[in-house]
C-alpha cells in the first residue's frame, strides 16, 4: 500500500521517533515490538556515536545500583515510576539474551567485554525484529500537526505519524552532531524548559589563580569533593585530576553537575585521615622535612606544587616538620581537609558528557513520556531534566524513559 500524503488519509507511521541514539532505539524497538508501525530518524549517517565512545569504548551500559537517589531534576520525584518500570536487571538480561560479554567495574559499573558496537548492534537487532523503519542522513526542518496526526518536514520528504518521540539528546559533545533540537521544539510547543547547562564536565580556573597549579597537570589523587549546602549539594569519594586548566576526573566530572556558578568546591586530599593529628603526633622528635611527609600521602610532584602554593613560599617543601609551629600545622592540615576553590566556569559542552536541564518534567507524564498540553508528544533520555550520576546511570535513565514510552506509544 503506498504511503499516504500528508493532510490526507492515515499517517504513514503510527510512531516517529526522532534520534537513534540510546534512548531513541530503545524505544522505537520496544514500540515495534508491540506492533507499532515504527519510523526511526537521524541526521547522522552513523547510529548512536555516543553510545561507541562511552566507556573508554566499551560502553558503561549500567550501574547496577541505579536509583531515583542518583539523579539530578527540577522534580526528582519524577524519575521513580520509569526507573522501576525498567531495572539495570532487566537491561542485563537483555546484554546476556545477545551474548554480549560483559564485567562489572567498581561501583556497580557495568561495561562490555569487547566493545560499544555491541551494544549499539544489540539495539539495532532490536528495532529490526519489530521492523523498524529507519531514515538515517534525514534532517527534520520541523514537526506541525496535520489533523490528528503530525507531519514531520524533513530533506527526504514529508513523513506523517499519529505520535512523534523526541529522543534527540541533550547539546553535550556538539562535535559528535550534538545540538538542541529537541528544546526547540519543546518551545515550540510551549513547555516550559530547564535552563541547561553542561553536567559531568571538567572545571575550569581563571589562569592567574590556577597559575601556582598548571605544573600539576596530569597528577592524579583519590580526594572527598563537596559542593552546595547539604539537602541540595553533592559530596563524592573519588579519583581528581590535575589539568593545565583546572580539575577534571570522575570527582569533579562528579560534583560538576551539583556546582553552581560562583560557589565554591570543597577538596579533601586526604579523606582517609585526620591530617591535624598525622602532622602533629609525626612532629614530635622528628627530623622529616614536612614535603616528605606530604609526598608519602600523595605523588611527590603535588606535594612539592601544593605545599608551595598554599605556603606562598618555595622552601616551605624543605622546611623541618619540628620547626613548624603546631598553629601553622592545625592551618596546614584544615587547608588539606577542605581545600577551598571557586571554578570560573566549565570546560563546556564539547568536554560534557551530558546536559543538564531540558525539558521539565512538571510538562511530561511520568508514566507514558507524553507532554500534557501536547497529546501525542513525547519526550525522553536526556532531552528531559533528569541527569544521573557519572558511572552508567545516564543510561539506565535512556533505557527506562524509553521502554516507559514504547510501552505507551
Amino acid at each position: 500500500m503506498a504511503p499516504a500524503a500528508a493532510g490526507r488519509g492515515q499517517p504513514q507511521f503510527d510512531v516517529a521517533v526522532l534520534g537513534a541514539g540510546a534512548a531513541g532505539m530503545m524505544c522505537a524497538a520496544v514500540a515495534a515490538q508491540r506492533g507499532r508501525r515504527v519510523v526511526l530518524i537521524d541526521h547522522a549517517s552513523r547510529l548512536a556515536e555516543k553510545i561507541r565512545i562511552s566507556g573508554g569504548g566499551r560502553c558503561n551500559f549500567t550501574n547496577m545500583g541505579a536509583g531515583p537517589a542518583n539523579y539530578l531534576s527540577a522534580n526528582p520525584a519524577f524519575c521513580r515510576s520509569a526507573l522501576a518500570g525498567y531495572t539495570p536487571q532487566d537491561f542485563l538480561g537483555l546484554v546476556r539474551s545477545h551474548r554480549i560479554g560483559w564485567h562489572e567495574k567498581h561501583k556497580g559499573q557495568l561495561f562490555c567485554d569487547d566493545s560499544s558496537e555491541d551494544i549499539i548492534r544489540m539495539l539495532r537487532a532490536e528495532c529490526d525484529q519489530g521492523g523498524v523503519r529507519w531514515r538515517m542522513e534525514t534532517r527534520v526542518a520541523g514537526v506541525r500537526t496535520d489533523g490528528d496526526a503530525f507531519a514531520l518536514d524533513t530533506n527526504a520528504g514529508v513523513i506523517t505519524a499519529g505520535r512523534v518521540v523526541v529522543a534527540t539528546g541533550g547539546m553535550a559533545i556538539p562535535q559528535l552532531g550534538a545540538t538542541d533540537f529537541g528544546l526547540k521544539l519543546a518551545r515550540q510547543w510551549g513547555l516550559k524548559i530547564i535552563e541547561p547547562r553542561p553536567a559531568l564536565v571538567p572545571l575550569v580556573f581563571d589562569a592567574a589563580d590556577w597559575k601556582p597549579y598548571a605544573a600539576l597537570a596530569g597528577v592524579a589523587v583519590e580526594v572527598g569533593i563537596a559542593t552546595g549546602p547539604a539537602k541540595q549539594g553533592g559530596a563524592f569519594l573519588e579519583d581528581l585530576l590535575f589539568t593545565h586548566r583546572g580539575l577534571s576526573g570522575p570527582a569533579v566530572l562528579q560534583i560538576s553537575s551539583f556546582w553552581e556558578p560562583g560557589a565554591p568546591i570543597s577538596v579533601d586530599l586526604a579523606p582517609a585521615l585526620d591530617m591535624e593529628a598525622e602532622l602533629l603526633g609525626a612532629k614530635s622528635g622528628s627530623r622529616q622535612q614536612l614535603g616528605t611527609v606530604l609526598a608519602q600521602l600523595w605523588p611527590r610532584r603535588l606535594a612539592e606544587h601544593w605545599l608551595s602554593a598554599q605556603a606562598g613560599l618555595p622552601e616551605a617543601f624543605a622546611a623541618r616538620l619540628a620547626d613548624v609551629p603546631d598553629r601553622q600545622l592545625r592551618q596546614l592540615a584544615q587547608a588539606i581537609q577542605d581545600w577551598r576553590l571557586v571554578p570560573s566556569g566549565t570546560a563546556g559542552y564539547k568536554k560534557a558528557e551530558v546536559m543538564r536541564g531540558g525539558v521539565d518534567t512538571r510538562e511530561l507524564n511520568q508514566k507514558t513520556m507524553e507532554a500534557r498540553r501536547v497529546p501525542g508528544v513525547h519526550f525522553i533520555g536526556e532531552a528531559v531534566d533528569v541527569t544521573g550520576w557519572l558511572g552508567g546511570y545516564n543510561f539506565q535513565w535512556a533505557w527506562a524513559s524509553a521502554v516507559a514510552c514504547g510501552k505507551a506509544v
